[in-house]
């Protein structure tokens, strides 16, 4: 970074700082203060707000949030990809091509594993014995819950 960079760099922050304290002081002078009672309470469209505002959402909500996020930094990166196709040649096109590759196996991945399903599972069925125990305390038991089945 050159000198030029860093004074350019300085007198934009700087200039910021200032722009946001300037707004935040005319703010403070020239707003309105008020203290009523309505003046806490969350304001709904002219709707009374009933009930509790802490809603519980499912985890599903939020891993779907995250993919959302994920894939659509996929997006900004073939958008760049796009735009500098010429330049970076077929190098670019193929690592374009695996980090697709890549992306739509951990789609594959997440559908498979039931990400995107929101409904109801299925029971799952218990698994059945293949064949019969072979020691004898457990024919006896066995036996025993048979015989207090029948009373």
């Amino acid at each position: 970074m050159t000198p030029l960079d860093f004074w350019a760099l300085s007198a934009f922050t700087v200039t910021a700082l200032l722009v946001v304290a300037a707004t935040m002081a005319l703010s403070h002078f020239v707003g309105q203060r008020h203290h009523q009672d309505a003046t806490g309470e969350p304001y709904e469209s002219g709707i009374v707000s009933t009930g509790s505002a802490e809603l519980q959402l499912s985890a599903k909500f939020y891993l779907v949030a995250m993919l959302f996020v994920i894939f659509d930094l996929e997006a900004v990166f073939l958008f760049a990809w796009a735009i500098a196709v010429v330049e970076v040649g077929w190098v670019g096109y193929w690592g374009a091509a695996v980090f697709i590759a890549i992306l739509l196996v951990g789609l594959v991945y997440e559908w498979r594993e039931g990400t995107f399903d929101f409904g109801p599972r299925p029971r799952a069925e218990r698994p059945r014995a293949l064949s019969k125990p072979s020691r004898p305390e457990t024919r006896l038991t066995e036996e025993r819950d048979r015989a207090f089945a029948a009373r």
